[in-house]
């Protein structure tokens, strides 16, 4: 370009050692840019509030659409999402409690997944409905999670009489989501007569899956 030239620091005497240049900025500011131009920004569109009446009548019919977002919902730290939450689960508290739960705990590595995908599979073959609820440890740093538990179970997750929900433990001690125990409600009322709660990867003290479910079985 004609109009490049060397910064101010640039020496002559040294020019093949040099690649940089400096060139000059828009002129006339953006007004002149095509970005500029009304409409080129969409604005964002307003996410329509859940109803929790039509969203427990969906649930009740075993929509796992509706299950997946009841679940959001219930985990969800939004403070505007409270309300509705609470409404949900009193919709559905009268059709839960009707399942059975276990609690899968073991140390990482232990084959935690393994079992369960061979379990769930064994009790989806004897007509049972089974619903996976499988927390993944949360990073310190960053907040996120991998949640990669479904990948693990592959033939399970393609069953049709299966239903499997990862979720992060959101830094929880105890080897579980703040809200497995209201997860466990939804699937309940969904219709799923088995709950396998699947733990984080855990040591000794990581005994909240115990108080949840009726029996606990630890992988090692």
């Amino acid at each position: 370009m004609d109009d490049e030239k060397k910064p101010e620091w640039f020496d002559p005497e040294k020019a093949d050692s040099f690649s940089s240049v400096v060139r000059p900025g828009v002129s006339g500011g953006n007004a002149q840019m095509p970005a500029a131009k009304a409409g080129r920004f969409v604005k964002k569109k307003n996410v329509r509030k859940l109803n929790p009446a039509s969203l427990a009548k969906d649930i009740k019919a075993g929509d796992r659409t509706a299950l997946a977002k009841g679940i959001t919902l219930i985990e969800s730290n939004a403070e505007h999402d409270f309300q509705t939450a609470q409404t949900l689960l009193q919709k559905l508290l009268p059709d839960s409690g009707r399942s059975i739960r276990i609690g899968i705990t073991g140390v990482p590595g232990a084959g935690k997944s393994t079992f369960i995908e061979s379990f769930g599979s064994f009790l989806c073959d004897l007509g049972h409905k089974v619903a996976v609820l499988a927390v993944d440890p949360t990073s310190s740093l960053t907040g996120g999670s991998i949640l990669g538990d479904k990948t693990r179970m592959e033939k399970l997750a393609r069953n049709p009489r299966a239903f499997i929900r990862p979720s992060p433990s959101g830094g929880k001690l105890g080897g579980v989501h703040r809200k497995t125990r209201e997860t466990m409600l939804l699937c309940e009322a969904a219709g799923f007569d088995v709950i396998l709660v699947e733990t984080v990867g855990v040591g000794q003290s990581e005994v909240i899956v115990r108080d949840m479910s009726i029996s606990s079985c630890f992988s090692y």
